[in-house]
């Protein structure tokens, strides 16, 4: 009797029924990609459904374009629906789902995906029998061994902050460096910053948003603003450089030595001299009527998503990327008064 044989075609029948279709109950590379790009998912408990429509008009027009309903109050199936109906382009989520019933009830509402506080294999088998993605939630590393074993990539991390905020998760990517997370728990504009700059967040949840005071007293206008301000806040845009255009060496070394009254020492390289890190001299006009600025960002594909509502694109030949395909540099397609622009991660 081959010992050997047997276990490898046990451990194959295993692995096929684990692997029968990799996506049921997770979230494709699509909605994976949804999620990341926005970047910002308000966490809402809604007690009155009439409120559940002009609410996400206020998150749109802040720039919010997903939604986590929570399953805390009876109004959660209600909202979600009539949310679901008004605008299809809202990505929906059903959130704390603790229940097969619940999920059951937030597919038939029309979520696009659902999230739980912890992570049931109960739910993850509903999911998977049902082909409906879901992101469960882990706080421990024995959690987060379990949930890559049954394939997860993308988890919610809850709560965040007493689980140990970013050091956590940097933590975790020693081992687990091939999952992103969903952060939620503790976190709001004060401390938003330091998860957006983590590359292992793909998205922060929070209900600072839209707390329940806020849409009780129907007040969208202050819903939309703090939308904006978390939008903003999630990209981290802050100046770089200027770079300036010039029409040879001798021209880019005249211009130089008129900085060098202010302090700044020149640093000549093949293409450009930097000033510091404030100015960049082009050696030739490079792109851009005048010359260029440069904004450094958290994540450049996200920032692109949230630039494309203002008429901005990648232009395709100035795109780099790393390792892992993320982009990591590009010039957009419009000038500011004669200057380019170019997005770098930083």
């Amino acid at each position: 009797m081959d010992i050997g044989k047997i276990f490898e075609d046990g451990k194959k029948k295993v692995e096929g029924v684990l692997n029968l279709n990799p996506r049921l109950g997770k979230p494709s590379d699509e909605l994976v990609k949804k999620i990341e790009n926005m970047g910002i998912v308000p966490v809402i408990v809604i007690k009155d459904a009439d409120k559940a429509v002009p609410l996400a008009q206020a998150l749109l027009k802040g720039g919010v374009s997903c939604i986590e309903v929570t399953f805390r109050t009876d109004a959660a199936y209600e909202a979600i629906k009539r949310i679901h109906a008004a605008f299809p382009e809202m990505t929906m989520a059903a959130g704390t789902v603790v229940t097969e019933e619940q999920a059951a009830k937030a597919k038939e509402a029309g979520c696009e995906f659902l999230v739980s506080p912890g992570y049931d294999q109960r739910i993850v088998d509903w999911t998977r029998e049902n082909d409906m993605p879901y992101i469960p939630a882990i706080s421990t590393a024995a959690e987060l061994q379990v949930a890559v074993y049954n394939g997860f990539r993308l988890l919610k991390f809850f709560p965040a902050e007493a689980a140990g905020g970013v050091n956590m998760l940097k933590n975790f990517a020693g081992p687990f460096g091939q999952v992103r997370f969903m952060t939620t728990g503790g976190i709001s504009l004060a401390n938003l910053a330091e998860y957006a700059a983590c590359p292992y967040v793909a998205a922060i949840g929070g209900s600072w948003m839209a707390k329940g005071d806020l849409i009780e007293a129907e007040n969208w206008d202050k819903i939309t603003e703090l939308c904006k301000e978390a939008m903003l806040a999630v990209h981290g845009f802050k100046l770089g450089h200027v770079g300036m255009n010039a029409t040879g060496i001798d021209n880019t070394r005249a211009i130089a030595n008129e900085f060098t009254a202010f302090g700044y020492t020149a640093k000549e390289g093949n293409s450009s001299t930097f000033m510091g890190g404030d100015i960049e001299i082009m050696h030739q006009n490079g792109r851009g009527t005048h010359g260029h600025v440069c904004f450094i960002t958290y994540n450049v594909d996200r920032a692109l998503a949230y630039l494309a509502r203002f008429g901005y694109e990648p232009i395709p030949e100035t795109v780099k990327r790393d390792p892992n395909g993320s982009i990591n540099f590009c010039y957009l397609n419009k000038e500011i008064n004669g200057f380019a622009i170019h997005l770098k991660r930083g």
